[in-house]
């Protein structure tokens, strides 16, 4: 069983920034791939970027040149900067991890951007 607690979300105007962070415990376990992704109201669970197989990074079309995500490999932790925001950025962001063959989500942040 693998725990991921999210934190960072928040209230930011348009143009702003924030910094959310992931970090995974639990026995044991592997990771395949970790990142984010996000659900808007009333739509379905995107991807925002996420740390695959060998280390590559994936972005999300409307996320590419504005976000970066980053890790730290000993604290089993992913990190999503998040520049340049806009109001369509706002969402609920999930924390995913998949460790073959489960996968987890954490209980998700709340990210606000008013225009």
């Amino acid at each position: 069983q693998v725990q991921l607690v999210e934190s960072g979300g928040g209230l930011v105007q348009a143009g702003g920034s924030l910094r959310l962070s992931c970090a995974a415990s639990g026995r044991r376990f592997s990771i395949n791939a970790m990142g984010w992704y996000r659900q808007a109201p009333g739509k379905q669970r995107d991807l925002v970027a996420v740390f695959t197989t060998g280390g590559t990074i994936n972005y999300g079309n409307s996320v590419k040149g504005r976000f970066t995500i980053s890790r730290d490999n000993a604290k089993n932790t992913v990190y999503l900067q998040m520049n340049s925001l806009k109001p369509e950025d706002t969402g609920v962001y999930y924390c995913g991890l998949t460790s073959s063959p489960f996968q987890y989500w954490g209980p998700g942040t709340q990210v606000t951007v008013s225009s």
